[in-house]
């Protein structure tokens, strides 16, 4: 099968840079979201995102102009109906991906490839709830979308041959590298990433060494280009916390128990950069460690 329409579910920080370098790359991309607030506010990041690309030389301005061309929006979930290829980028809670998937599965063509952006989320158990769990995958990009390398692709127990091969071919047209992996909790990135960072935290928590001190040490001491506190920050904490709870439930051991300052950030409903304060504080000129 030809992928040649995409449609994207979720327009925020992972939906716009999912369009982006969809256009980018020539496909006809349809966003979707409940708010056009989002949808606006996409269509202003994607760009900014591509100017900054013009500006360095990367790309030219007719490559941005054309790649915006083929960025359409709606917000109408029955709309994505006539796309080959669907990708799921919503908040990280399984409740809400299978209700969005039982809305548009009765819209879509038999041979439509559903997939989901989640970051830890079961994707046998996603595609379960579809009438297509043979076309459903893990479609899995790093963040910020249009300048990390690596996809992940999931595949789910009952996912076939032709689906995998259909993703891996648009994963390597974007000019992306693809990494496999099997079905289980977090997959492979956030398998090993979030759990340092909940280790980092759990630094934090027991008085091992301040916000600065710990982020200056990996910085420095490994060689990271962000400090795990700067990067869950980043990352947005209340995302971290769901994904070490889908591990600690998925797995069942206590070496993913989600530190308790950890959780009791989120609860504060200080979640990073997105809301101005995390691990560090953004209301000023400068970031400025809480603790």
């Amino acid at each position: 099968m030809e992928i040649r329409q995409v449609g994207i579910i979720g327009a925020g920080q992972m939906g716009n840079g999912i369009a982006h370098v969809f256009a980018l790359a020539g496909y006809d991309v349809l966003l979707t979201d409940i708010s056009q607030d989002a949808l606006d506010g996409a269509r202003s990041t994607i760009t900014r995102n591509l100017d900054r690309q013009v500006s360095r030389g990367t790309i030219d301005a007719g490559a941005r102009d054309a790649a915006l061309g083929r960025i359409a929006s709606t917000l109408k979930l029955p709309d994505l109906g006539a796309s080959d290829l669907v990708i799921e980028a919503a908040t990280e809670r399984e409740t809400v991906k299978q209700a969005i998937f039982e809305d548009l599965v009765p819209h879509l063509k038999p041979e439509t490839i559903l997939t989901s952006n989640t970051s830890s989320i079961s994707i046998t158990r996603l595609a379960a709830r579809t009438d297509r769990p043979e076309k459903f995958m893990g479609f899995h990009f790093m963040n910020p979308v249009p300048v990390m390398q690596l996809v992940e692709l999931i595949r789910g127990i009952a996912t076939d041959g032709p689906t995998f091969d259909a993703c891996l071919a648009v994963v390597e047209r974007l000019g992306k590298t693809a990494s496999t992996a099997e079905d289980f909790p977090a997959f492979i990135v956030n398998r090993i990433l979030i759990p340092m960072i909940n280790e980092a935290v759990y630094a934090l928590y027991e008085g091992v060494g301040n916000v600065r001190s710990i982020d200056t040490s990996m910085k420095l001491g490994a060689n990271h280009p962000m400090g795990p506190l700067e990067l869950a920050d980043f990352i947005g904490l209340d995302t971290c916390l769901a994904i070490m709870n889908v591990l600690h439930d998925g797995l069942a051991d206590t070496k993913y128990r989600p530190c308790p300052l950890l959780v009791k950030y989120v609860e504060a409903g200080w979640l990073g950069r997105k809301t101005k304060r995390g691990f560090y504080d953004y209301r000023g000129d400068e970031p400025v460690p809480t603790r």
